[in-house]
């Protein structure tokens, strides 16, 4: 019997617009009506996700930043944080520099309205089309400042697959045991994305962490995602499942895959179908 789904957000439970459907709102609203707990883990800040799911009328915890942090939308207090070490942060910031990579620095200062901060005189597209997401919520430093940064959740670069991949083995070969890191190709501001984090923390980690602090069992879960930072999650749980619309390291270590993608209610689709609701045929948010 399954007690909690997890939800990844960009490609899954929001279309392509970063909007959630009607239909996908209605089947969430209903199984948590039924007493299913309901989950978001995403690789986005904690205020992104909670303003592009206030459409749903129930209360959610959200796993942000991949796992680093965790916070419930009735009262936005942090459950549980996770940061990276200062000094494997300024050694990667500089590492980048040498390839002239620009960061993005995720930080935990939300009550400060600071999610990002940025090196400031940088011309960037890649940079100004992330934080043109959340453009009130980032603050533009010098660079003396941006390598001492402290309550780091994620590092993230933007740009061409083959040149994060070349940067991302680097840092594995280097700093094996001092960091977490993957790529995301399933996204839209650039051709690849590489997140790099606390090396204990990943959305399967924290996911399961936090399920065993409320007494839910993994063989009890229900995780659902697109992208390459999912795997281990949906990996991990009773049953794990990839959209239509994911990558394929995702397809191949999911349990099964939805029929519709993120666009036509893929999450809706497949949790109805799961547990037997009827599907409810509804018009999508414009």
């Amino acid at each position: 019997m399954y007690k909690l789904i997890a939800l990844d957000l960009d490609g899954t439970l929001l279309d392509d617009n970063k909007k959630i459907s009607t239909e996908n709102i209605i089947t969430i609203n209903n199984l948590i009506n039924k007493g299913l707990k309901v989950v978001i883990a995403t690789g986005r800040g904690y205020y992104s996700a909670k303003k592009l799911t206030e459409k749903l009328d129930k209360k959610l915890t959200i796993l942000a930043n991949n796992g680093n942090i965790i916070r419930n939308t009735s009262d936005d207090l942090t459950i549980f944080a996770r940061y990276m070490e200062k000094e494997i942060v300024k050694d990667i910031l500089i590492e980048g520099k040498k390839i002239n990579l620009n960061p993005i620095v995720h930080v935990d200062y939300f009550t400060d309205g600071i999610d990002m901060v940025i090196e400031e005189n940088i011309s960037d597209n890649f940079i100004e089309r992330y934080i043109s997401k959340n453009p009130s919520r980032f603050k533009a430093v010098s660079n003396n400042i941006l390598y001492n940064v402290d309550r780091v959740l994620a590092l993230v670069y933007l740009g061409s697959r083959e040149r994060l991949n070349v940067f991302y083995q680097g840092l594995i070969d280097k700093y094996p045991k001092k960091h977490s890191s993957h790529i995301l190709n399933n996204i839209q501001v650039a051709e690849a994305m590489l997140e790099i984090m606390n090396p204990f923390a990943n959305k399967g980690v924290t996911l399961l962490e936090y399920c065993n602090s409320i007494g839910i069992k993994a063989e009890e879960v229900i995780a659902i995602g697109d992208d390459n930072n999912d795997i281990d999650m949906i990996k991990n749980v009773g049953l794990g499942i990839a959209m239509k619309n994911g990558s394929e390291l995702v397809k191949g270590s999911a349990d099964i895959v939805t029929e519709e993608d993120n666009n036509n209610s893929g999450v809706a689709y497949i949790l109805n179908k799961i547990f037997d609701s009827e599907r409810v045929e509804v018009e999508f948010w414009t």
